[in-house]
């Protein structure tokens, strides 16, 4: 996994890294010539720089990956989960405006941290800056194999829900065809990712907007039965909606925060493409500020009009709650909540493969996952490897797994994660007091973050223990087990070195420079 020299595909012998000249060619380090030293890059790089991503995204951009990835599937399949975890309508809106505050203090916490260090991967960047390379290698580790393809595959699930139910009419939508449809949509992803960031950035934008204008389409009907005297099932807000459970307990509260904070999820994907961000110092904590309130405020109103259609009850029997208000509402026009809410789950989806191919790309430039994986397309500048492999996984996620078991598995382990970077913000105000920080947060916001995600990972394991539980904890630390022979004592298969060379071949990628200084392990 640390990058050595590769072995000669066909020679068997060390070469070095394949690098690749004006006309796609292949040469051997010291073969190239004068002048030519470094390996191409694509249209307007500079002359004798080395591979790497370039800066394309703007604040619209950054402001449309932030809002296109958090409303994804989750606000039209998560208001279910959370009103019958916590039992109210007015604590349901409780937590979905605290999961907004949540994560827009936890979005600025994180703009500090990347306007420090402007290099992509998030919390793996930040780990490795604050505690070494074997946190930020455990947080590869999760995220690479289960975290950022479990996302997408609930995304996709997700979209193949929205698109078959509007063809089987009553009945339940069949689960293979969903699961083709969720299969389909996460391989267009790719080929769009991988033949171009601008393509990318540009379905982004579009999709983004598209999605405003279906939740403004949405938000509008609610305040039209609002305006109608429709208020009933707003009445007595804190009224359990159901004789059985009078109160919510502690471990319903954090499960509640859960499916909240899925449907708020994404709110730090900028920071994975820091790279890529033009004037980041400026732009990363302003699509920030712009996007979480944004969000934050469309999620409430949005829960508001769902209520003036449907009482809790109908709400909590519906499994796709968001067609089901179109029906009610919309009559022949129905049809297009599903259409709606497929194009918003597409964006999020091509927003989450966007910044997930980010994160591989950067573990592995720093050799703590395979090499290939850190190659980029030496004409296309795409992390081609990266993407590819993320896609595989959240495939095979796809086929063998359900949204609910999804989603609590991932907000679990994800804000066991979430906590580390507040608590690496915290120490890097001791240990790099004078690193430059073009944006500061008040150091009550990281420790506030910090207790509140300490919280959502203790408190259902506590209150109603899980096996789930475990077995995030368990796949965590069995990263050991690939950290000490591959990462920390530099054991390469030439094997595997050879398949990297056969792949960079075939897919026609090369490495990049690592932004970490070499250090012992």
């Amino acid at each position: 996994m640390p990058r050595h020299v590769h072995q000669d595909a066909a020679a068997g012998n060390p070469t070095g890294t394949i690098q690749w000249n004006g006309n796609g060619t292949t040469y051997p380090p010291g073969a190239e010539g004068e002048g030519q030293e470094h390996m191409l890059e694509g249209p307007g790089s500079a002359k004798d720089d080395t591979l790497h991503l370039k800066r394309r995204l703007g604040l619209f951009s950054g402001v449309a990956l932030i809002v296109g990835t958090m409303i994804g599937s989750g606000i039209f399949v998560s208001p279910t989960g959370v009103l019958d975890r916590t039992g109210s309508v007015g604590l349901s809106f409780v937590i979905w405006i605290a999961c907004g505050v949540l994560s827009l203090l936890g979005a600025l916490a994180y703009a500090e941290l990347g306007t420090m260090n402007t290099s992509s991967g998030a919390e793996y960047a930040y780990f490795m800056d604050a505690f070494g390379p074997l946190p930020a290698f455990l947080f590869s580790w999760v995220s690479t194999l289960v975290l950022k393809p479990s996302q997408m595959a609930i995304i996709s699930l997700s979209f193949g829900q929205y698109v078959v139910e509007p063809f089987v009419g009553d009945c339940e939508p069949p689960g293979m065809a969903m699961k083709l449809v969720a299969v389909l949509i996460i391989l267009v992803i790719l080929v769009i990712n991988c033949y171009s960031v601008n393509l990318a950035t540009g379905v982004q934008n579009v999709f983004t907007a598209a999605k405003m204008v279906a939740i403004f389409v949405i938000i509008c009907g609610g305040m039209y039965k609002l305006m109608e005297g429709n208020t009933q099932n707003l009445r007595d807000p804190f009224k359990p909606i159901s004789e059985e459970r009078v109160s919510a307990s502690v471990s319903d509260i954090a499960t509640a925060f859960y499916t909240g904070l899925w449907a708020y999820d994404g709110w730090n994907n900028l920071n994975y493409v820091t790279e890529e961000i033009k004037n980041p110092s400026r732009n990363l904590p302003l699509s920030i500020i712009i996007a979480i309130p944004m969000v934050t405020i469309c999620y409430v109103l949005i829960n508001v009009s769902y209520l003036t259609v449907m009482s809790p009850d109908a709400l909590l029997e519906s499994e796709a709650v968001a067609v089901t208000f179109g029906n009610l509402i919309l009559g022949v026009m129905a049809w297009l909540i599903p259409l709606s809410v497929a194009i918003s789950t597409f964006g999020s989806a091509n927003g989450t493969l966007f910044a997930a191919g980010r994160l591989c790309f950067a573990a592995s430039r720093e050799g703590h996952l395979m090499n290939i994986l850190s190659y980029v397309h030496i004409r296309r500048l795409t992390p081609a490897p990266g993407l590819i492999f993320h896609s595989l996984i959240a495939i095979i996620m796809v086929t063998s797994g359900s949204i609910g078991s999804l989603i609590d598995f991932f907000s679990f382990t994800a804000w066991i994660f979430y906590g580390g970077a507040m608590l690496a913000l915290i120490v890097m105000r001791k240990t790099k007091k004078d690193a430059p920080r073009p944006y500061k947060v008040p150091i009550v916001v990281p420790v506030v973050v910090l207790v509140i995600s300490v919280y959502l990972v203790i408190a259902p394991i506590i209150d109603q223990p899980r096996l789930e539980y475990l077995y995030a904890l368990l796949f965590i630390i069995s990263g050991l087990v690939f950290y000490l022979p591959f990462v920390h004592i530099g054991y390469t298969s030439k094997t595997m070195e050879r398949v990297t060379v056969f792949l960079q071949l075939l897919m026609e990628v090369a490495p990049t420079q690592s932004v970490f200084p070499a250090k012992e392990n």
